[in-house]
């Protein structure tokens, strides 16, 4: 399937990335159904449509008419077995369990149509795993989005074992067309590229915490101001060059060695869930958070992902 064939598209979940998503389609002139069993949580993703839409208004993303065009195009579904079987892409999006996600696939490959992509917005869950044994295996592939998926641009397009090269193409058009950055990952392993980064980098900063070496607010600080703010303009390996390979050599042949390669979870964190502190949805993790806090955190930290992603964009990047 040709990208410019492509105008109905459905989100099949509506957790937490699957607002975000549904409403980036949407506004991008897709005809797009958010779907989900439950119907609590498909109430809860109206308010969070609302959040979304609001927060790509006040950071001149969407004009108010833009938004009247998408909301317009967005339905949400109890029941999305019609608008499945007329999808032109489909994104599953439900609990990050295998069992769950290839019991949705084995259901959306016999309810969509021959031709239809189906897409998964997995983690890290190898394609290869999702796509083994279904029926027409080659329509499909792996989408990852990033949380928040309506500020992040980039999307990961992972090619499982059997997946058509035509699907990946299309889904790379598809990603471009809505001005997203299509990311290809061209071998098929757990995590991808983006959570393979991101989890070592907080692996290593979790053996520092639990070693004493800093605090929570100082490796935030360290990495936000260091390493991140240098990373938003000059990606891993063009920093290499930027350093010198001769340098990074001399510095990798006595640090490698003396980093974190612990397979298990860190003893902070095993704490932390031990006593029920998970983070945000209970106000206290590795920090805590003041009952009205945690909505004036989504809005500033929206507005400041919205001001980075226009100054690269203006760039070209």
């Amino acid at each position: 399937m040709r990208v410019e064939n492509i105008s109905n598209v459905v989100i099949v979940g509506s957790g937490t990335m699957g607002p975000g998503i549904a409403a980036t389609f949407a506004r991008n002139g897709y005809t797009t159904t958010l779907s989900d069993i439950d119907a609590g949580q498909l109430e809860k993703a109206r308010g969070t449509l609302d959040f979304v839409f609001a927060s790509l208004l006040a950071g001149g993303f969407i004009t108010e008419s833009a938004v009247a065009e998408a909301r317009a195009r967005l339905t949400l579904s109890h029941d999305a077995n019609a608008a499945i079987a007329d999808a032109d892409v489909v994104v599953e999006n439900v609990a990050e369990r295998v069992e769950v996600k290839r019991t949705v696939l084995q259901q959306l490959c016999e309810r969509a149509r021959p031709d239809a992509i189906l897409a998964s917005d997995t983690s890290g869950i190898p394609i290869s795993a999702l796509q083994a044994g279904m029926k027409n295996p080659g329509r499909i592939v792996g989408m990852h989005w990033s949380n928040p998926p309506h500020l992040i641009p980039v999307i990961e397009v992972i090619k499982g074992d059997q997946t058509d090269a035509s699907t990946v193409g299309t889904t790379v058009a598809i990603v471009e067309s809505m001005a997203m950055v299509a990311g290809i990952v061209d071998r098929d392993v757990p995590g991808f590229v983006e959570n393979r980064i991101l989890y070592a980098i907080m692996r290593e900063a979790l053996h520092l915490l639990d070693e004493g070496v800093a605090s929570a607010e100082a490796i935030d600080t360290i990495v936000k101001w260091g390493i991140g703010y240098k990373l938003a303009v000059v990606g891993p390996m063009a920093l290499l060059d930027v350093a010198g390979l001769d340098i990074y050599t001399a510095v990798a042949s006595y640090l490698n060695k003396d980093l974190c390669n612990d397979a298990g979870v860190s003893s902070t964190i095993s704490r932390k869930v031990a006593e029920g502190k998970l983070g945000l949805k209970t106000r206290g993790g590795l920090f805590d958070y003041a009952s009205d806090e945690i909505a004036r955190l989504a809005r500033e930290r929206g507005r400041l992902l919205m001001a980075t992603r226009k100054t690269l964009q203006s760039d070209g990047r």
